[in-house]
C-alpha cells in the first residue's frame, strides 16, 4: 500500500506461520487471536500500561497511540502472521500517535524473551481458537478493545471513508458501525482509526 516501515533496534519484530486445516474457523478470524495474543504480551510484560484492541488487530495505549501493528497475509494452507511491538522506538510523524512501552515508563524485557512471551499467548489462544465456540474468542477480543461507542473513522477497501460508533462484533467478527442515522453497517475489511 505504498507504507515505509522502518525497524529500529530493540523493537520486537516477528512472524510465525500458522499452517491451516479444513476443521479450522474462518482464517478471517486468526486477526483476533494475533490481537489477543499481543494484547496479553503486552499485558504480561508492562501491566501498569493502559492499553486496549482497535479492530481487527492494533493494541493500542489507552489514550489511542499505536503501540503494536500486526499484519496476517495468506498463501496457500498457510497464514504469515507478523509482530511488530514498539518496546523502546515508535515512529514518529505518521499521520496518527504512536508510543513505545519504555517512553511509557514501562522497563521492557529484551526482545526474545517478549517473543517466547508471544509465542506462548498467540499457541494458548489458536488452542481456544481451534476448540472452543468462536463466541468467547470474539466476546474475550470485545472485553479487551476500546468500549462500544467509541467513535471511529472507517477507510474502506474501494477509498469510501465513513464515521460511526463501535457497535461490538457480528458473529463471524465484522465490526458493527453504527452510523449517523442509526443504522448498524458490517465492516469485513477496512482499515479503522479511532476519532
Amino acid at each position: 500500500m505504498g507504507r515505509n516501515w522502518v525497524s529500529p533496534p530493540g523493537n520486537l519484530y516477528a512472524s510465525t506461520i500458522i499452517r491451516l486445516s479444513s476443521h479450522d474457523p474462518s482464517p478471517a478470524t486468526l486477526a483476533f487471536v494475533a490481537g489477543l495474543a499481543a494484547h496479553e504480551t503486552i499485558r504480561q510484560i508492562a501491566p501498569e500500561i493502559a492499553i486496549q484492541l482497535k479492530w481487527p488487530n492494533d493494541v493500542l495505549t489507552g489514550d489511542g497511540a499505536k503501540l503494536c501493528g500486526i499484519l496476517l497475509e495468506r498463501a496457500g494452507d498457510a497464514i504469515v502472521a507478523g509482530f511488530g511491538i514498539n518496546l523502546v522506538h515508535h515512529p514518529e510523524n505518521i499521520g496518527r500517535p504512536t508510543a513505545n512501552l519504555r517512553a511509557l515508563g514501562a522497563n521492557p524485557p529484551d526482545t526474545q524473551a517478549v517473543c517466547e512471551i508471544l509465542a506462548t499467548a498467540l499457541a494458548g489462544w489458536l488452542r481456544k481458537w481451534r476448540q472452543e465456540p468462536l463466541s468467547g474468542l470474539l466476546r474475550a477480543w470485545e472485553a479487551a478493545a476500546h468500549p462500544r461507542g467509541t467513535a471511529l473513522q472507517v477507510s474502506l477497501p474501494d477509498g469510501e471513508s465513513i464515521e460511526g460508533l463501535f457497535a461490538g462484533l457480528a458473529d463471524d467478527g465484522a465490526l458493527r458501525l453504527r452510523l449517523a442515522g442509526g443504522e448498524i453497517r458490517a465492516i469485513h475489511a477496512a482499515d479503522t482509526f479511532l476519532i
